[in-house]
């Protein structure tokens, strides 16, 4: 460590925090460091290591600092976050691009040297009278090729408590790639709270601001404490991980990894692209099945196997409709004592209530509005409130669940049998179907992903988005090159099966779709992977046929299943099917390098569905196919 960068740290640092940092000796590490504290000017800093110890200060300073309040139940806490700080914020999650580079124009981007100019200045003397956290985390399972260390300073404890429950700990794996190169690669994340009011909440969303510089694999966030945007190693890592695969050939996607227990105790990895609240998690934690992770994947090949690894060891999952009957694992887990961070709920004599838990609410109580909320009590936007918000969260560990793969953090990843797309769709697809091949599902089910849009993201709800592999907000590259690299991944190895899901498709207003049928679908999907059940071939993709649903329906919910319920979930509609080919047609053609694979696929989709029209109508009974 130089002179000048030892003395920095030295003026705000202990003896113990100092000699953590150089056991790692990395000048990037010390630099990165040296630079926040001259640039934020806390008062003190403390740098952690892996200790239990270390990780347990964590979580009591976030509690003596008032950013989570302790529960009735034993280790269970609530944060709030602002009135207008409750999601992503699209229009300020921007992207560092150098002068005269434009990464896409679909992508929210700014001139970096301008960027870079505004990040400081927000961020300038921000962490005055307060202590900087200086964090070490790893992505992927330590000691692995999926590994990637991740440096978090951040002035918030609740912070770097979220990231100790969300992420595997880091420092020694810092050491252990430091100690073998001098130049070994890592994330970068610097995140200001702000100024915030007399609840801790931070005070100026209107200067939020949330900006990535790919080229420095660095992400910088100001003004805010939600998750989303403030937990680096989330969504942010993302963006800089998928370019990081886009250099060394593997890929980085928004997806879960679950195990589907087949028969004869076979087991089956599957993982499954959705975008927010469209059932990503609940499909990772059907009962009877054993979740890996509910949100990102790294896909590498490793000994001739298309394999896929968690990158979290945590859930921040979206608490509106958990129930007992729906979500038994995480039910339990929400209420038994243990680790969990509630976000956004409602509190009444130390309990948590939220919207969809299954029972009456109170008409008052302690929420993200106020410490005195009452029913039709209105918001600072004069909308009138809700008792939870609607994008609350949980925060727990993937271990505290009774349904843990055992071999969740498996160095070596998984072995995927499946790749799932899908979205909040009312009236095209039907709730399952694979596809033909790898190229026919990338193109066809990822690549032309639409869905619905929820109270996941800033902005109104009920708008069908196109939402290419669930990754649309998190590319970090034109959407052609993103989609190529799909196409190209793994071509040398047995490649998993693709399938797409739909559990929201409707008549007459009402879902044609029970929330558990999923089980089912999933079923099906396992059985299909091993050759073990037949399948329709409906124009679009391969749809399952009535007599093995029946069989599943009874088998996995002990429910029947009518042939006229199967007629409506399974009809192929042509005319919908037909429109959204054509808004990907005008989608397709404002992205100049969309790859010819995908154009053929959209092409050959379009003449089989035509055919099948003129064949059979416009709306066809999977009875007839």
């Amino acid at each position: 460590m130089d002179e000048k960068t030892l003395q920095t740290i030295k003026e705000k640092t202990d003896e113990t925090s100092l000699a953590k940092l150089q056991a790692i000796d990395n000048d990037e590490v010390n630099a990165f460091i040296a630079h926040a504290i001259e640039l934020c000017a806390p008062q003190e800093v403390v740098i952690c290591d892996d200790s239990p110890e270390d990780v347990a200060w964590i979580r009591q300073q976030a509690i003596d600092n008032k950013e989570e309040l302790p529960l009735k139940t034993e280790g269970h806490t609530v944060h709030f976050d602002g009135y207008f700080d409750q999601a992503r914020k699209k229009d300020v999650t921007k992207y560092l691009v150098p002068k005269g580079v434009d990464l896409d124009p679909k992508l929210n981007q700014v001139e970096r040297e301008e960027g870079m100019a505004e990040m400081e200045a927000l961020q300038r003397g921000a962490y005055k009278g307060r202590t900087m956290h200086v964090r070490f985390f790893c992505l992927g399972p330590v000691n692995s090729d999926y590994a990637i260390p991740c440096l978090q300073i951040t002035d918030s404890a609740y912070v770097a408590h979220s990231e100790d429950m969300l992420y595997r700990v880091g420092y020694e794996e810092f050491k252990r790639q430091s100690a073998e190169k001098d130049d070994f690669e890592f994330f970068k994340f610097r995140h200001c709270t702000g100024e915030v009011d007399d609840r801790n909440t931070s005070k100026h969303p209107d200067l939020n601001r949330v900006y990535m510089d790919y080229t420095r694999n660095t992400v910088m966030s100001v003004n805010t404490q939600y998750a989303g945007n403030t937990v680096g190693l989330k969504k942010l890592s993302l963006r800089l991980a998928i370019c990081k695969a886009d250099r060394e050939g593997w890929l980085a996607e928004h997806m879960f990894i679950m195990r589907v227990n087949g028969p004869d105790d076979r087991k089956t990895y599957l993982a499954g692209a959705y975008p927010s609240a469209c059932g990503k998690t609940s499909t990772a934690m059907i009962p009877g099945e054993n979740i890996v992770g509910d949100d990102l994947a790294y896909f590498r090949v490793i000994d001739g196997q298309f394999r896929a690894a968690n990158v979290e060891s945590g859930i921040f999952g979206i608490i509106r409709d958990v129930n007992k009957d729906d979500d038994p694992v995480i039910w339990d887990c929400l209420h038994k004592p243990g680790e969990v961070i509630f976000g956004n709920i409602l509190v009444k004599d130390g309990e948590p209530y939220w919207m969809g838990m299954g029972q009456e609410l109170p008409k008052e109580g302690m929420n993200h509005v106020s410490t005195q909320w009452h029913e039709g009590m209105q918001g600072p936007d004069g909308n009138e409130t809700t008792p939870s918000h609607k994008n609350a969260r949980y925060t727990l560990r993937i271990r505290d669940l009774a349904n843990a793969d055992p071999d969740w953090d498996n160095p070596r990843g998984m072995p995927l049998g499946g790749v799932i797309y899908g979205g909040r769709d009312s009236d095209t697809n039907v709730p399952v179907r694979e596809a033909y091949h790898w190229d026919h599902g990338i193109c066809t089910m990822g690549a032309m992903l639409e869905s619905e849009t929820t109270a996941a993201t800033i902005g109104a709800e009920g708008v069908r988005k196109w939402n290419v592999m669930s990754n649309m907000d998190f590319l970090s590259m034109s959407v052609g090159k993103y989609i190529q690299n799909n196409l190209e991944f793994a071509k040398d190895v047995e490649r998993p099966k693709v399938f797409g899901t739909n559990y929201f498709l409707k008549k007459e207003g009402k879902y044609l779709n029970g929330m558990r049928d999923k089980a089912v679908w999933i079923k099906w999907m396992e059985r299909r992977v091993h050759g073990d059940v037949d399948a329709i071939d409906a124009g679009y993709g391969l749809i399952p046929t009535y007599e093995d649903l029946k069989k599943l329906f009874q088998a996995v919910l002990e429910k029947a299943y009518s042939q006229d319920d199967y007629v409506e979930q399974f009809t192929v509609r042509v005319p919908e099917l037909l429109a959204k080919l054509d808004r990907m047609e005008e989608i397709y053609a404002t992205v100049q390098d969309t790859p010819e694979t995908m154009k053929n696929e959209i092409a050959e989709q379009r003449n089989r569905l035509t055919a099948l029209q003129e064949t059979h109508g416009q709306y066809i009974s999977p009875l007839d196919l």
